[in-house]
């Protein structure tokens, strides 16, 4: 089980309200979690200290773990300190499949030009 840190939303129509989850990775946005880790709240004053909370304790915990946290996620976490380099990022295959071209083209490699 390849497990996430992303925010989860809630609050009503243009009020806003997420929570910092542990999550299966498969799992849809705000389906079932695995641990609550804190909150954000995009409402309040970027100075305000509880427009982001979290148990930064648990948060370590996770990361040591495994667990990859969302861009976002990771963007609010370098800020507080608790991350410190910029993680790479697998980027998601979009579309139904890849093409793949027929045969000879891809079993022998370009021959070089004389």
């Amino acid at each position: 089980m390849s497990t996430a840190l992303r925010f989860s939303r809630g609050g009503s129509k243009k009020n806003p309200y997420f929570r910092l989850v542990a999550t299966d990775s498969r799992s849809p946005r705000d389906s079932k979690f695995i641990e609550k880790l804190g909150t954000y709240n995009p409402l309040l004053a970027k100075t305000d200290e509880k427009r982001f909370t979290f148990n930064a304790e648990r948060v370590k915990y996770w990361l040591g773990t495994g667990a990859q946290p969302s861009e976002t996620v990771a963007r609010f976490l370098r800020a507080t300190g608790v991350i410190t380099a910029k993680p790479t990022y697998v980027a998601k295959a979009k579309g139904t499949g890849s093409k793949k071209k027929g045969g000879a083209e891809e079993a022998a490699p370009a021959a070089p030009a004389a």
